[in-house]
């Protein structure tokens, strides 16, 4: 077997020019727009669908390799299109396993539609648990939704909505039920994007008002709480690896400008580059300390869930731990990186500045750092006494 080539699907010269926008979206606010068309013609919003259905057919440790190059170049685009490729990822982990329900998102993948997730909502920390959104069903089998998503990535730009919502009427309810649903006049998205960063993810908050997914993309519909149903490990386990790999990306790019600053710079004091001063070593040195640990761990994860390895409960711990490792080691290696470069990274123009604005999101994703301690608690220690 050939060794994979992420060129092939992420080609130097593309990743250029996505990273020679990157300023000018993240100054100005915007929507990488040309990013998604070009990666879009490149065929990489279906780089994990089957090649049998008119993708790639990558694998998901292939795609978290790509990701990690997308975000050394943009974070924010490599952020926003993890949305989609989560949807994809899903899909693909259904039908590894046999699962149906998910080959519209295959093929209008391959068709050039963008899905959005939208799952979070403000104050529910029961995420994929449970949800504050109503989910009223239609005499036609499908299901109406009213209710606020938050954080909804690609915003100006997606053609399908994966969102979740509580069926409260139904004689077996409640249950989480989930769905996809078109962009029509029942949705109204809020221009309300102005962080500190990751700027041209364009996460806008998303309203709901009788939203309808038809039978066809009703995906699942599932008893609340914790639970072994394919979606639950399909969205988790994607989107902590896939979200892993973008702050992976962040800290490879921080590590490659730290290496260029500290060989570039000279010291007045001596004359000798600030590569060859001992301290600026000792940091570098633990940069990538730190870094490497990373990509190996994302890898043994991505592949497990390939090869349809079976971690059982573990799972949970396994990738909310990856998660909250990659975003704590990337925030450590910038904060290094920043060090390293000298004031000239505190100005605004500066990519290490935008990385270092960037790199704070990745606090803000499920699960987060009280939920990955919980998480690897209960592993270690049982579940908290009633």
């Amino acid at each position: 077997m050939n060794p994979f080539d992420p060129t092939v699907h992420l080609p130097d010269e593309l990743l250029e020019r996505i990273r020679e926008r990157a300023p000018i979206h993240d100054r100005d606010n915007t929507f990488p727009e040309q990013d998604l068309e070009e990666l879009r013609a490149a065929g990489y919003l279906s780089i994990l669908v089957p090649a049998a259905r008119g993708g790639a057919g990558l694998s998901l440790a292939q795609a978290a390799i790509l990701q990690q190059r997308l975000a050394s170049a943009a974070p924010a685009t490599a952020l926003a299109i993890n949305m989609h490729l989560v949807w994809t990822g899903v899909a693909k982990v259904f039908s590894d396993r046999g699962v149906p329900g998910l080959e519209f998102v295959q093929d209008g993948a391959v068709a050039g539609e963008v899905f959005a997730f939208g799952i979070s909502e403000a104050g529910n920390d029961l995420v994929l648990f449970g949800s504050d959104t109503e989910a009223a069903p239609t005499a036609d089998g499908g299901y109406a939704f009213t209710g606020t998503k938050i954080f909804t990535s690609l915003a100006p730009v997606w053609t399908k909505l994966g969102l979740h919502g509580l069926d409260t009427t139904s004689p077996d309810a409640p249950k989480l039920v989930f769905a996809f649903v078109e962009r029509t006049d029942a949705i109204t998205t809020s221009d309300d994007w102005d962080t500190l960063g990751m700027r041209a993810t364009q996460s806008r908050t998303t309203r709901l008002n009788g939203a309808v997914a038809d039978a066809a993309h009703v995906v699942r519909r599932i008893d609340a709480g914790p639970g072994p149903d394919p979606i639950v490990f399909g969205i988790f386990s994607v989107f902590e690896i896939l979200l892993a790999s973008v702050y992976t990306g962040i800290a490879r790019r921080a590590i490659d400008l730290a290496v260029h600053a500290a060989s570039s710079r000279r010291s007045k004091k001596t004359g000798a580059a600030y590569s060859q001063d001992p301290d600026i070593r000792w940091r570098i040195a633990d940069m990538g300390l730190a870094y490497d640990a990373l990509p190996p761990q994302i890898a043994a994860l991505a592949r497990d869930v390939d090869e349809r390895v079976d971690n059982g409960a573990r799972w949970f711990v396994l990738l909310s731990g990856v998660k909250h490792r990659a975003i704590t080691m990337a925030k450590h290696v910038v904060d290094q990186a920043m060090l390293v470069g000298g004031g000239g990274s505190y100005f605004s123009s500066n990519e290490l500045s935008r990385l270092y604005r960037d790199v704070l999101a990745g606090a803000f994703h499920p699960s987060d750092p009280e939920s990955a301690h919980a998480t690897a608690a209960s592993a270690w220690l049982g579940p908290l006494e009633s």
